[in-house]
């Protein structure tokens, strides 16, 4: 299972959605698709307002608290909780 943790300042995406197998997950694509579309966003307005870091987990921390970033981050969350709606058994959000 995908988890997705979000606090304050920080956003920790962990797991596999074991929805198929790795390179065949739907699931895994989405929410790949989805996160790196938003980072990339996010930096391409103001390149400090987050750091990222994509080692076992994914890591995003918020540094700049502003209007860009604070309307991605909440599509991103937004989008993330439809897709667990639809996959339940596959990706779990904790905002």
């Amino acid at each position: 299972m995908i988890r997705v943790e979000k606090n304050k300042n920080r956003i920790v995406i962990s797991g596999h959605a074991n929805f198929a197998d790795y390179g065949k997950d739907i699931v895994c694509a989405s929410v790949s698709s989805i996160v790196t579309t938003t980072i990339n966003a996010i930096l391409s307005f103001d390149k400090d307002s987050i750091y990222y870091e994509d080692k076992s987990d994914l890591v995003i921390e918020i540094r700049k608290d502003n209007q860009v970033t604070k309307t991605l981050i909440t599509n991103m969350i937004n989008m993330l909780r439809q897709l667990a709606s639809d996959y339940p058994k596959n990706i779990k959000v904790i905002a």
